[in-house]
């Protein structure tokens, strides 16, 4: 199997060549292709990737390319993991919202949007060239933020896409180890939208544990989200830290004012761990990977391509997929965050109980802000961002969103093909 990654000179690459390295067995890998416009980064990242593998006893190859089309013919599984702009646009996202008092992030909100536009049309560009090359029986892997945003743009494009992020896969990881049983032994009762997701269930052996969860290892679970205790009890779930950005918006807000942006942190943790790839001594994962985020994506990755490639049969991930009537009070063609069972045919959303109306409000109110967005992303235009932001629950003002569209265009002309002469 051809595995190609496009954006593979990041410094997440090697968790996910770990991963590999460490499914030798149930996943046939014998190339992986690194795609990355930056020469320099790629060979650093690509040579360590093989040092890895090679540690590991896997056979497979690495090999590295500049060239999207030679990386991706062939390929039986693509998977996106970009960064249009790099750390300094993700620097940017974070820190214009807070001329207007609005939240500061790279995911939602103003800095979510303005990653959107950027991202949104290279992925569909990229999508299209996987689909002439590799052919269209190939499935694209979208780890690529706005998860939800960049996941309905490629199915509503007609690709064979499903989303993937971390969130879920991490929240089973730590509350296995609370509740001390095997990860596997976990399932979740986790629904919404990406970056807008709750835990209503964790089932061990068909019990629901969560009442256990909330009553003896709530102070854990709010160190670990980043809300009150007090608040999961009484609403009876797990919401993800990302709800933290809703919750407590104006806290967080006078936080982000004084704190360095998370991405002046990234960036100072990925000048380490490139130092660290490029010493020819070092061939495991080093432990400062785990300061730059998205834990056990190599595991959520490697899991999902197997089971879409062939696998062994249906199994059941948390993925972003058609809705398609599984949130009935949601647009089929709505992107969500739900349990499915996948196979070599795609993901299938599991049934979903009927959501409360405190959770299924907020989950609303963000999917018509994404289709406003994902209409600026694919069409262009300042008043398009202006009534994107205007429909986001963390704007909502029409003063402020006119502002912060005047704001996110003046930013990004760079990025947006139709802004440059506006």
């Amino acid at each position: 199997m051809k595995l190609t990654v496009v954006g593979g000179g990041s410094t997440y690459t090697p968790e996910l060549v770990d991963g590999i390295a460490g499914r030798r067995t149930s996943l046939a890998v014998d190339e992986i292709v690194l795609v990355d416009p930056d020469a320099e980064r790629l060979a650093v990242v690509g040579a360590f990737a093989q040092r890895l593998l090679a540690h590991a006893g896997h056979p497979a190859r690495v090999t590295t390319t500049t060239d999207l089309e030679r990386g991706v013919e062939g390929a039986s599984a693509v998977l996106l993991q970009l960064r249009v702009g790099g750390q300094a646009a993700r620097a940017q996202d974070e820190t214009f919202p807070l001329v207007c008092d609005c939240v500061g992030q790279e995911t939602t909100g103003a800095g979510g949007l303005a990653k959107a536009l950027r991202t949104v049309p290279v992925v569909l560009d990229v999508a299209e060239r996987v689909r002439a090359l590799a052919g269209e029986d190939t499935w694209i892997v979208n780890f690529t933020n706005p998860v939800g945003i960049v996941t309905r743009a490629l199915l509503q494009a007609g690709h064979r896409a499903v989303g993937l992020c971390n969130v879920a896969i991490t929240f089973q990881r730590w509350t296995s180890a609370l509740l001390g049983v095997a990860p596997d032994a976990v399932t979740l009762g986790h629904v919404g939208l990406n970056h807008l997701t709750w835990e209503r269930g964790v089932f061990v052996d068909g019990v629901d544990r969560l009442p256990e969860l909330l009553e003896h290892h709530g102070e854990a679970l709010s160190a670990h989200i980043g809300l009150p205790a007090s608040l999961m009890r009484r609403m009876g779930v797990v919401p993800s830290y990302y709800l933290k950005y809703f919750y407590e918006h104006d806290a967080v807000v006078k936080k982000q004012k004084t704190d360095p942006p998370r991405a002046e942190v990234v960036a100072g943790v990925e000048k380490e761990l490139l130092d660290l790839y490029s010493d020819v001594n070092v061939v495991t994962k080093p432990e400062q990977l785990g300061q730059r985020g998205g834990a056990y994506y190599s595991e959520a990755a490697v899991q999902l391509v197997h089971a879409l490639t062939g696998g062994t049969g249906a199994e059941q991930h948390v993925v972003n997929v058609r809705n398609n009537g599984t949130l009935p009070f949601l647009p089929h063609d709505a992107v969500v965050e739900v349990p499915a069972t996948v196979t070599a045919d795609g993901a299938t959303p599991l049934p979903v109980d009927s959501v409360e109306p405190a959770i299924a409000g907020l989950i609303a109110h963000v999917t018509a802000y994404e289709h406003l967005a994902l209409e600026a992303a694919v069409h262009g235009g300042r008043d398009r961002v202006a009534d994107a932001l205007l429909a986001h629950p963390l704007v909502g003002q029409h003063a402020i969103a006119d502002r912060l569209a005047d704001e996110l265009v003046a930013r990004n002309r760079d990025f947006l093909p139709w802004a440059k002469g506006a």
